[in-house]
């Protein structure tokens, strides 16, 4: 972020009689995260740190996002609207965004879901992978930390460790068995519950998805994986 802020800079913002602007945080793929307030202060901190700063109505103080959590917003860009009324913050989000542990805010929180007249519009899939981990992930870890009767997995917590383990183990089996099968559906279904219980395990370890996204995009740059070199840095003999 450019730390040259200028009076033309806030011309250009319609704070409230409250001295405040709304502000949507939208992570890099374009999922809305957030919607949170904004004073000058707090806008000013934004652009000069680079990192997502508010102001909390509640408490009558600014805050940084993620100061605690460490799901802290790294800001690329900020926009305003056509009446200059309300911001539009793109960022790059470390972790969860909202404090109930879901990756946004407004996850899993349609209203309408039962309405027959929104129901007949057509829903769009998923265009992201990583936004379906993450969104999966973050029921894992809600489930870890407000535990829910009759949940399986809060079942596989409970059970620990080597419950976990051994899940993932007949899963990857189940997989290899569809796989031989050639058994399209099979294969996709298994691979589900295989990728569900490696996020559990993930969960379990205190370990979060964009840690794995790091590696797997380490290996798409190249180094020792593309000489098949692995871990030990020796090439395999078979």
């Amino acid at each position: 972020m450019n730390s040259t802020i200028d009076k033309e800079t806030f011309s250009m913002i319609k704070f409230d009689a409250n001295g405040l602007v709304p502000a949507i945080v939208q992570d890099e793929n374009g999922q809305v995260l957030m919607l949170a307030y904004m004073n000058e202060e707090s806008l000013k901190k934004t652009l000069e740190t680079g990192y997502t700063w508010f102001y909390s109505r509640s408490r009558q103080k600014l805050w940084q996002k993620g100061e605690t959590s460490g799901n802290v917003q790294q800001v690329r860009e900020i926009n305003y609207d056509c009446d200059g009324d309300t911001l539009l913050i793109h960022v790059i989000q470390k972790g969860v965004a909202c404090h109930t542990g879901t990756y946004s805010c407004f996850s899993g929180r349609r209203l309408g879901e039962n309405d027959k007249a929104l129901a007949t519009i057509e829903q769009k899939p998923p265009e992201n992978l990583a936004v379906v981990l993450y969104e999966l992930y973050s029921v894992i870890k809600d489930r870890q930390r407000h535990p829910i009767e009759g949940s399986y997995t809060n079942y596989l917590f409970n059970k620990g460790h080597d419950k976990i383990l051994k899940k993932v183990g007949e899963e990857a089996v189940e997989t290899i068995i569809a796989s031989k099968n050639l058994d399209k559906g099979d294969i996709i279904y298994e691979m589900g519950d295989l990728w569900y219980h490696c996020l559990v395990l993930l969960a379990y370890h205190g370990i979060q998805p964009e840690e794995l996204f790091a590696e797997l995009m380490s290996r798409r740059k190249g180094g020792s994986y593309h000489k098949f070199e692995g871990k030990t840095g020796e090439r395999p003999q078979d």
